[in-house]
């Protein structure tokens, strides 16, 4: 479904996403690893085609995303709260989005009824505006309006990061019936080795704009994980202490 041939994206003079080739199968469940700075959230920008590549191409479908529009109408995407139209409260902004793929209200109100534990009572009928909500609360009026859509392929960027512990589950429930049930391919990244391990098949560790290595996901996967990210580097941290006191 989507095919990333040697991509490269420059900042400043410097290489930030350097990609020369990914396959991802529709259907898979892909999670996207890495620390801050790492190229995850450019990555996602490439794909989505809101920044261009200095070189390189996004396939989705067999069309090339930048300059083509079909892609769009199968694809749904939140990566933060820019993606927002802040100044609407979160009905306004589901029907809005509803209307976009040709949903009547009442089609969106039953929609929306079905994630009345995922809202927890914190987004429908509370007569605030989307700017007005927490970090939290408009992550899940990102990800629901996505959901609304109906997409073949979701791509969501730290979806994880600031919403509560109850709704991490609930989220991740929902990730996986998309994923299982319903054939949706998912791209996601987080920060949450766990979450995502959990939620994803197959893991993408980035590190300085380019993909180390390509995991299928099994029993081992969130220790090999932890190990890259913790134990490796406190060694690593000791090592450098270790040497500056013996000189």
């Amino acid at each position: 479904m989507i095919e990333i041939k040697n991509l490269k994206k420059v900042y400043n003079g410097a290489i930030v996403v350097n990609v020369p080739e990914i396959h991802i199968k529709k259907g898979e469940s892909v999670g996207l690893v890495g620390n801050n700075g790492a190229g995850k959230t450019t990555l996602f920008r490439v794909m989505l085609d809101l920044i261009r590549p200095e070189a390189g191409q996004v396939l989705s479908n067999g069309e090339n995303v930048a300059g083509h529009e079909n892609w769009k109408n199968y694809t749904a995407s939140y990566l933060d709260e820019g993606f927002l139209i802040d100044y609407l409260t979160p009905e306004e902004y589901f029907y809005f989005i509803g209307g976009l793929h040709q949903q009547s209200r009442a089609h969106v109100d039953d929609f929306l009824a079905g994630l009345t534990d995922f809202f927890n009572g914190e987004i429908l009928k509370k007569g605030k505006y989307i700017r007005d909500l927490s970090k939290g609360n408009q992550c899940k009026v990102g990800v629901a309006s996505c959901l609304l859509q109906n997409p073949e392929l979701l791509m969501l960027d730290e979806p994880f990061a600031n919403i509560d512990p109850s709704t991490q589950f609930r989220l991740k429930s929902i990730l996986k019936d998309l994923n299982k049930n319903k054939g949706v391919t998912t791209l996601i990244s987080s920060h949450d080795l766990n979450h995502i391990t959990d939620v994803c098949d197959r893991i993408l560790l980035m590190e300085k704009g380019v993909i180390i290595k390509d995991i299928a996901t099994n029993s081992s996967t969130l220790n090999e994980l932890e190990e890259y990210f913790g134990v490796g580097q406190i060694v690593s941290a000791k090592t450098i202490i270790d040497i500056e006191e013996n000189h």
